[in-house]
């Protein structure tokens, strides 16, 4: 009973699953120990400002490090939420380039990778982690860039892993070629 277990397909499958889950216990332990250099956060939450609002709060408590915010809130908002928390504007990075989670990386991979970052702290609603987790995993890798994710709560219930499959694929699409699969992820 025990040789069929291990034959045919359950040992393709375990072949595959098996580095998988190792891969992702390594992730896990590593972050653990991961001092990051930056805080990436991931624009595009309501007018009530959430994500820059936990950032704001989030960057008092971590006050040497550089802020990128990508897409999100006007930059009017998104400074006034900053200075209302007494955080210094210099440490702001505005960039409103992306159109999308996918975008929201690869529009600032190249300018964290020329500054010597290797590690960032991933802020984004909870409910996006794990799409965002995805994409960040395969584009910032790509360039030696770790992170670490830091989860702003919120009452949603997590995407469809369609959604984390779906761009964790344009995401390998970008840096095998270059191209984001914007125009068609659009569409859907």
């Amino acid at each position: 009973m025990n040789k069929l277990l291990f034959t045919g397909k359950t040992f393709r499958f375990m072949a595959l699953v098996l580095p998988l889950a190792m891969w992702w216990g390594y992730k896990e332990v590593q972050n653990q120990f991961v001092q990051p250099q930056a805080v990436l956060v991931l624009g595009g939450s309501t007018r009530r400002l959430e994500r820059e609002k936990f950032t704001a709060q989030f960057a008092r408590k971590h006050p040497n490090i550089p802020i990128w915010i990508t897409g999100g809130s006007p930059p009017k908002s998104t400074q006034r939420v900053f200075t209302k928390a007494g955080i210094d504007p210099k440490r702001l990075h505005l960039d409103y380039q992306a159109v999308d989670t996918v975008t929201n990386f690869t529009t600032l991979v190249d300018d964290l990778q020329a500054r010597g970052i290797n590690s960032v702290y991933l802020i984004t609603s909870d409910f996006h982690m794990r799409r965002a987790c995805v994409i960040g995993e395969i584009i910032l890798g790509s360039r030696g860039i770790e992170l670490k994710p830091v989860p702003v709560p919120s009452e949603k219930s997590p995407e469809p892993i369609e959604k984390s499959i779906r761009d964790g694929v344009r995401a390998i699409l970008w840096v095998a070629t270059g191209y984001t699969g914007t125009d068609e992820a659009q569409h859907k």
